[in-house]
């Protein structure tokens, strides 16, 4: 259990320095001027001051930083932050999130490496009495690609994304040849099945086909499943704001260390465990990604926000704004942030020993 706690926490380690790498990366193309690049947080285990950068390890592996001149106040060097065009701001904030993904969809590539086919969901086949076995609507064989213009990645997202009493869209892929199909009135009959049982039913069975692995395919699958993991962090964000779920269901570093802990710990194998963790790993990159991007002061989507809306009010005035206003809400939202990280902290501990 250990190694995969330790496992775990290096890799929060990694997860942290490579979102705060992209900043640094290109804050240092764009020519701003960098202070500190810090993988950590608190005191620090190593120092090293190169040029005008001080980099630093520090002993708490969940965070990390990457300050830079000028990055919440004005500043008279022409190389700080505050100084920059928009756009060099902008690619410098939405760097630690691309990072972030780009790590999740590099780890996904990796664990279907020896993939020799994927499954793709298709029609199997049609309960009799079927009304949608038609030449105008399905046939055994189709690939439902999307329905109302969500992409359908497996066969649970069909039955996600279904709608009964509902005309809904589709698009499809039959015999090679992409299609259409409009406007079709989705109703539930009652059906009997091979048991003798009876229920409420489309009418029609879905089922894999397998595409050949290549190296096409292998980068949509990978490109797909990472949206997969995008889709379901929307998901947890929808449940949480329509109250399905509260603050308390979430989970921080603590919580996620032992999830990955057990997850290694109760894999039949080492090879199991490994490709496990690196699956859950895959997706705690992208949630961190997609998570970071909000619109919240403090975190990156919350300073591209106020940057864009700072820019708009700017242009519009023709005056430009002091930038503590802008650092000053970026504090409170930081303020915020850390309160609920540290109920959220408390909250896995409470729950790691009340399970123990």
């Amino acid at each position: 259990m250990i190694v995969y706690v330790i496992v775990a926490v290096l890799f929060f380690g990694v997860l942290v320095g490579i979102h705060e790498f992209g900043h640094f990366a290109v804050a240092k193309a764009c020519g701003i001027r960098v202070e500190e690049f810090s993988v950590g947080m608190g005191p620090a285990i190593f120092k090293k001051q190169k040029g005008e950068t001080l980099y630093s390890l520090r002993c708490i592996p969940f965070g990390g930083y990457c300050a830079m001149t000028g990055e919440d106040g004005e500043s008279d060097d022409p190389r700080a932050f505050v100084n920059q065009k928009i756009w060099k701001r902008l690619l410098v904030l939405v760097a630690g999130s691309f990072m972030n993904f780009l790590l999740g969809f590099v780890i996904v590539f990796c664990l279907y490496a020896g993939a020799v086919g994927y499954p793709v969901p298709v029609i199997a086949s049609f309960m009799d009495g079927c009304p949608y076995e038609t030449a105008e609507a399905f046939q055994a064989g189709d690939r439902i690609v999307r329905i109302d213009g969500h992409r359908i990645y497996s066969t649970s997202d069909i039955g996600d994304y279904l709608r009964e009493n509902t005309r809904q869209n589709f698009v499809i892929v039959r015999n090679g040849e992409k299609l259409k199909l409009d406007g079709l009135l989705m109703q539930k009959q009652d059906y009997e099945q091979e048991d003798g049982s009876t229920g409420q039913y489309y009418g029609f069975r879905l089922g894999y086909a397998m595409e050949e692995a290549n190296f096409f395919s292998h980068v949509r699958a990978t490109w797909d499943q990472t949206m997969e993991f995008v889709r379901l962090v929307w998901k947890s964000l929808g449940m949480l704001i329509h109250g399905e779920a509260t603050v308390k269901d979430l989970s921080g570093p603590v919580g996620i260390v032992e999830v990955m802990a057990e997850t290694g710990e109760n894999a039949e194998s080492t090879t199991d465990a490994i490709s496990n963790i690196a699956y859950l790993g895959a997706f705690i990159a992208v949630n961190l990604a997609v998570m970071n991007m909000l619109p919240i002061p403090a975190l990156d989507g919350g300073r591209v926000f106020l940057l864009l809306v700072t820019a708009a009010i700017e242009a519009i005035t023709r005056k430009k704004l002091n930038p503590k206003y802008e650092g000053a809400i970026h504090a409170t939202g930081m303020a915020l942030l850390l309160a609920l990280m540290a109920f959220v902290m408390i909250n896995d501990v409470v729950r790691i020993f009340h399970h123990g």
